[in-house]
């Protein structure tokens, strides 16, 4: 099995890939990097002229760099897109590439703290370099902070009880490892559906960690600037709060409220979608079962 496979197999890689409509001597961008399946793909259609830059925080990912003239990797955070282009000359891209959300390898290393499968310390971090962990969200965050980043983020009725919960045990003791949060909360993890509460209570305290919603924002909002007229963006999105924010924005460039319309009730849209919503066929999604909830937005620069 090569590094690549056991890093990430890359969701929807064709569809994700045709979707940018390659020019050969094109700049385009893999904000997503990890194991570079897609970059790879990008690599193959552009020239010997075609640039490709790639962005990813885990440190783990660089060991995957590409060793080609026309690609660089940049060890930051997709948030920060336009500062690091410019850093390297680039005003305007043809095309950007992001595929969200938690890694494979991120979920298989244990000591990472993503998955359900291991015990591990609470860490959770993209960024192992980062100064908040799952640990920090879960011992020292507030009541109120508890209840509003599960309900936001996790989108659990019952956050408030479970952060109450929280609260209470903390005091006896620090919740350290995954397994004692799963004990601390078994009252609210019925056996027909605990894998799935579970989930949910780790895939809000990971956003918040990784501050995941503000940085898609951050990130969309750079798009406008950095993305060539006919320029495309092709994103991947796992879990329904991304996904709302990805078509909202491919819709008409907020993430709330409505554009401003002229005198005639006219208003401007940064983007036009492209295609309808693309999802992984039955087969992609039994050789990876990670695919399942992918969904994969296009969208052009007007």
């Amino acid at each position: 099995m090569t590094m690549e496979m056991e890093y990430h197999n890359p969701v929807l890689l064709k569809e994700t890939v045709d979707g940018l409509n390659i020019k050969e001597d094109g700049v385009y961008v893999d904000v997503t990097f990890g194991g570079g399946g897609h970059s790879k793909e990008i690599l193959s259609r552009l020239g010997e002229n075609g640039k490709l830059f790639a962005f990813d925080q885990d440190q783990d990912a660089l060991e995957n760099a590409i060793d080609d003239p026309r690609f660089k990797l940049i060890s930051q955070n997709f948030r920060h897109l336009k500062k690091f282009l410019r850093f390297y000359g680039i005003k305007k891209v043809d095309g950007i590439l992001g595929d969200f959300g938690v890694s494979s390898h991120q979920f298989d290393v244990a000591e990472r703290g993503f998955s359900l499968r291991f015990e591990a310390d609470l860490d959770m971090r993209m960024d192992q370099e980062g100064e908040i962990s799952a640990f920090h969200v879960v011992n020292e965050y507030s009541e109120r902070d508890l209840i509003s980043l599960l309900f936001s983020y996790g989108e659990l009725r019952n956050s408030k009880a479970i952060a109450a919960r929280i609260i209470e045990v903390r005091e006896e003791k620090p919740i350290k490892t995954t397994e004692e949060l799963r004990v601390a909360l078994k009252r609210f993890l019925p056996n027909y559906k605990e894998h799935k509460i579970l989930a949910q209570i780790y895939q809000a305290i990971r956003i918040e960690v990784n501050q995941e919603i503000e940085a898609l924002k951050e990130f969309l909002l750079e798009t406008l600037d950095m993305l060539e007229s006919g320029g495309r963006m092709s994103l991947i999105s796992y879990h329904s709060l991304e996904d709302r924010l990805v078509k909202r924005f491919i819709r008409n460039g907020l993430f709330e409220g409505e554009p401003e319309k002229d005198f005639y009730g006219r208003f401007e849209v940064p983007f036009k979608k492209v295609g309808g919503l693309i999802i992984p066929s039955k087969e992609e999604i039994k050789i990876n079962n990670r695919a399942r909830s992918a969904k994969l937005r296009i969208a052009e620069r007007v």
